[in-house]
């Protein structure tokens, strides 16, 4: 049984959108690291990073959805 229910592009996506949303608060561009909305943000983009690095969303799962090829 394969879990990875996420594709190459989704990927992709997913990993520059985290790592942008973790970067902008830790730079002050958006946000502080420290204020609510920057934690938020940081949080998002660590769940956006590792979604993407595993393949796998478990919301994706809930829902049904896929955006990788079934194997």
């Amino acid at each position: 049984m394969q879990l990875a229910n996420v594709g190459s592009l989704d990927r992709m996506i997913r990993v520059i959108l985290g790592a942008a949303l973790i970067a902008l608060p830790l730079l002050g561009i958006i946000a502080n690291a420290s204020s609510t909305m920057g934690i938020v943000m940081m949080l998002v983009g660590a769940i956006l990073v590792v979604t993407g690095l595993v393949s796998f969303c478990p919301l994706y799962r809930i829902v049904g959805a896929r955006t990788n090829a079934k194997s």
